[in-house]
């Protein structure tokens, strides 16, 4: 326990030696130190996220990670020791407000990729969204970049368009026919049952149909039969650009695009911004903890020992300064007794 105690002392950034003369503040202390550690700790899990987001890789962000949590520590372990209590309340405020700033700055940082840890399934959806509509705006603008789809398609449709045209001329000729045949009556027909001269005049019109039907099927097909061609190759080469842009698409999860993608998620959601509000309070108030501990506790035995060692220190050096000052002068004036300057 005695270890435990001593390293969170050393957190807070207390004089071991000043601190047991003064027992009372030793929880003062302990808790200041504890704040400083578990500060340090969560920015090394911040930090160590962040950067295996961006490296992918555990080991690395590890290492860095720690030295991220080991820089934070320092910084908050100084923040808070370099701070002393004077009992005047409105100079104390204005020594810990650039400190409070700081620590606020700090929180708002280490607090960002834990954030991001924190709603990360309601981000990885947000990124899927966004990664199919990226999806779609890629496929549309290749589509632009590759018109000779739609030409190839216009030309298809025009020669279909004349084997229809003739299909139904040649079904036209083959309901005359019939109508002749049958013997009905019509504009066109005679009326007289039977294969008589003008039966055998439309047959013969429904067989040169038939046969510039056929033929023209067989050349039309052909000629479709190269458009798909083309109209395959182009696909291919479309396709070939898309798998291009595919990765870029795919690996759209980074540190940027996260913090892209929970602020449109706070932006929609009342509840899930007011979430993220708290979570940013409550780091700012752990991180400002030790410097409002230090404000407002009552000036306390530890701080008039502090105040009595540096004084001692002061008035050591200020009586070393005037000794050596004495010292001097008496040099200087032997030397000019000997010298007689």
């Amino acid at each position: 326990m005695k270890k435990i105690n001593q390293f969170f002392w050393f957190c807070s950034g207390a004089n071991f030696n000043i601190l047991k003369r003064a027992p009372t503040e030793n929880n003062k202390y302990f808790g200041i130190g504890g704040a400083i550690f578990f500060t340090g700790i969560l920015a090394t899990i911040s930090a160590a996220y962040a950067l295996f987001t961006i490296f992918q890789s555990i080991w690395f962000a590890l290492a860095f990670g720690v030295i991220w949590g080991l820089m934070i520590f320092n910084l908050d372990r100084f923040i808070v020791s370099s701070m002393r209590k004077r009992n005047h309340a409105w100079s104390e405020w204005k020594m810990a407000l650039p400190r409070l700033t700081m620590a606020i700055i700090l929180a708002l940082v280490i607090s960002k990729p834990l954030e991001l840890k924190i709603f990360e399934r309601e981000i990885n959806r947000k990124l899927d969204e966004q990664k199919t509509l990226m999806i779609a705006e890629s496929k549309e603008a290749l589509k632009t970049g590759f018109t000779e789809i739609d030409d190839l398609e216009i030309q298809k449709d025009s020669l279909k368009s004349e084997v229809n045209k003739a299909k139904d001329y040649r079904d036209k000729l083959q309901q005359e026919y019939d109508l002749e045949r049958f013997g009905t009556k019509t504009d066109g027909t005679s009326g007289i049952v039977g294969l008589g001269s003008n039966a055998k005049k439309k047959e013969q019109q429904l067989d040169a149909a038939q046969n510039n039907l056929s033929e023209l099927s067989s050349k039309t097909q052909e000629k479709i039969d190269e458009l798909d061609e083309e109209i395959k190759r182009i696909v291919m080469l479309r396709a070939a650009e898309f798998e291009k842009i595919q990765p870029n698409i795919d690996g759209f999860d980074g540190l940027a695009a996260r913090i892209d993608a929970l602020a449109v998620l706070t932006s929609e959601s009342k509840a899930l911004r007011l979430a993220n509000l708290m979570i940013i309070l409550l780091f700012i108030a752990v991180e400002t903890a030790p410097i409002f501990v230090k404000i407002i506790s009552p000036r306390g035995p530890y701080d008039e020992l502090l105040d009595l060692a540096e004084k001692g220190v002061e008035v050591y050096a200020n009586e070393k300064t005037v000794k050596l000052v004495s010292e001097s002068e008496e040099r200087l004036k032997e030397m000019k007794v000997k010298y007689e300057i």
